[in-house]
């Protein structure tokens, strides 16, 4: 997968792997790229992105989602992706790109409307929650080939739709999700409850108004994206401690979460091609 840099904004952050499932045979049949989101949309999404493809034979990209909303600009329309709960599959045939704008924990809700949990698992077309005027800005991006001129599409279409100010709860949970994805010692419910200082029910509400996933899933989602990423680095892993180390009560644990999720177990996983 190639990193490219934005010469208009100085860079972009380092290319987060985690989340793409066999990251060095995606980057055999994809190009991705980032670009960080203008001064305006900045308190609401984390960064847009480009996918582009051109395949011989049909392949599917899987991604272990992140508890993130995204808006995609895509050939076959703009639609609203709520957070995937299982692995993310996109299927490319040919050539093609797509744009998403990544919205940060919460970020979406000022747009939305209402509680994001609506949107859990669900593939949404736009023109539901922005009207038929999207559909305009998605021909748009689909006929650009530069990044810069489809953002500032994206943008310009998002931006008068903001409010004046980000909402403080969107805030708040867009904070707790970055630290309870932040640090391993957060393995129950009740301690990441008792670290936000807000009962679990309380916890609970503030997810699944504004994140759109439990902050169970978010812990756990966090765990099989460290174990994911051990196992794609290719080096010997010592499963017993990073069980513990997970807060796992044992090695089985781990290999039956991660095995309900990608459909292999982790040693599995280190050994396909």
């Amino acid at each position: 997968m190639v990193e490219k840099t934005n010469p208009q904004a100085g860079g972009i952050a380092p290319l987060e792997g985690r989340g793409i499932v066999r990251p060095g045979e995606m980057a055999r049949h994809v190009v991705l790229e980032r670009r960080e989101p203008g001064p305006e949309l900045a308190g609401f999404a984390e960064h847009h992105w480009v996918v582009r493809w051109r395949v011989g034979e049909p392949y599917d990209a899987k991604v272990l989602s992140h508890p993130n909303v995204h808006l995609v600009f895509e050939p076959e329309g703009a639609f609203v992706y709520g957070v995937d709960r299982g692995v993310f599959v996109r299927h490319l045939t040919g050539a093609g790109h797509v744009l998403g704008v990544k919205f940060l924990p919460g970020g979406f809700r000022a747009l939305y409307g209402g509680p994001i949990a609506e949107l859990a698992d669900r593939r949404v077309a736009a023109a539901e929650i922005f009207g038929a005027s999207v559909d305009a800005v998605n021909t748009a991006i689909q006929g650009r080939s530069d990044i810069a001129d489809m953002v500032a599409d994206a943008e310009g279409f998002l931006v008068p739709l903001l409010p004046d100010a980000p909402d403080p709860q969107a805030g708040r949970a867009a904070e707790l999700v970055a630290r309870f994805t932040a640090e391993p010692s957060l393995f129950r419910v009740d301690d990441a409850a008792d670290a936000a200082g807000l009962s679990v029910r309380a916890l609970q509400r503030l997810f699944s108004d504004y994140v759109g996933a439990s902050p169970k899933w978010v812990l756990r989602r966090a765990r099989l994206h460290e174990v994911a990423a051990r196992a794609d680095a290719g080096a010997d892993i010592d499963w017993p401690a990073l069980a513990a180390a997970l807060g796992y009560t044992d090695q089985s644990h781990l290999i039956r979460d991660f095995t309900a999720t990608l459909g292999q177990s982790p040693t599995k996983y280190t050994k396909t091609p």
